[in-house]
């Protein structure tokens, strides 16, 4: 989830990223960087998202020098949904960007296909109904910012526990004007348990009942040879 504030965006994200029915990594960094002051969190497939942002992060880079101003939001919003679009959801990239530039704080969600919001708080991902619930009950206008991380902390646990998909660490990206602060991680909220038994087995536990004995290539000799003329 990311918060929309008046001085600034709160980013913050789980970190979980998952093939099919296995967790592949408990602790991937799921909020991009594109600009000194514009970050995009990402999901969906882990590798478009991340690939995504790197190509529009060299592009704003570009856009950068060949100008010489500070890159605004709407700029790496306008590349990302042309990019998306073009590959009409086939690229698995749910992103969610926001920064500062010179109109102020901005936030967009950017669906796979193309499409764009604009709102002043947002959720994507499998987790994103609890966590928009929490927005929902709990958002107001003017927030301060510690009230602000609070919020969406509670709100990314909302998504951790609820959905299967989501998990582990949250982390929090805060955008000011000139300034970027990284909180990695802000709170673990999965700690991996301890096993409560030991599951190493004696050699011998398992009975075996027959044994085949491979023979090396080495060994073998050749008794009949043909030759096929082509």
């Amino acid at each position: 989830p990311i918060l929309s504030l008046s001085s600034g965006i709160n980013a913050e994200w789980p970190l979980r990223p998952g093939g099919g029915s296995i967790v592949c990594d408990l602790n991937c960094e799921k909020i991009h960087y594109i600009a000194d002051n514009i970050y995009c969190c990402g999901a969906g497939t882990a590798a478009d998202t991340e690939f995504t942002t790197r190509m529009v992060s060299s592009k704003m880079e570009l856009l950068k020098l060949r100008t010489g101003r500070e890159g605004r939001v709407i700029s790496a919003l306008r590349m990302l949904k042309q990019y998306l679009f073009r590959y009409q959801g086939y690229i698995s990239a749910a992103l969610v960007l926001g920064g500062v530039d010179v109109t102020g704080p901005a936030l967009y969600t950017v669906y796979p296909h193309g499409s764009t919001d604009k709102l002043p708080y947002v959720t994507m991902g499998s987790g994103s109904l609890a966590a928009m619930s929490v927005f929902e009950d709990r958002y107001k206008l003017n927030m301060e910012e510690e009230e602000a991380k609070a919020l969406v902390c509670d709100a990314i646990k909302a998504g951790i526990i609820n959905d299967l998909g989501s998990g582990s660490n949250v982390d929090i990206t805060v955008i000011r004007k000139g300034e970027v602060e990284v909180f990695r991680p802000y709170q673990v909220v999965c700690q991996k348990s301890q096993r409560q038994g030991d599951y190493t087995f004696p050699r011998g536990t398992t009975v075996v009942t027959n044994t085949t004995e491979m023979v090396p290539f080495s060994a073998l000799q050749v008794t009949d040879e043909e030759v096929m003329e082509l």
